[in-house]
């Protein structure tokens, strides 16, 4: 592995673990608070990308079409 690219993977989780220290300094430490609003979140965000969806027409995207699914892995 390169320098560069351990580096950039260094940076990456401090701005990963910057955004976790927000959350849960947004709900004064509380986990449980920290996730319930998360979820909730991904709930409402869920539920407009499928309104956008049907909004869309083929055309407008040439045959693309947004998926609520990640394909990415949830790194720590």
């Amino acid at each position: 592995m390169s320098a560069e690219k351990q580096t950039s993977d260094i940076e990456e989780f401090d701005t990963w673990m910057d955004e976790v220290a927000s959350a849960l300094a947004w709900h004064g430490g509380d986990v449980e608070a920290t996730i319930r609003t998360l979820l909730a979140d991904c709930k409402h965000l869920r539920e407009q990308l499928a309104l956008a969806q049907i909004a869309m027409g083929i055309g407008f995207t040439r045959g693309w079409s947004p998926c609520p699914e990640r394909h990415d892995e949830v790194t720590r």
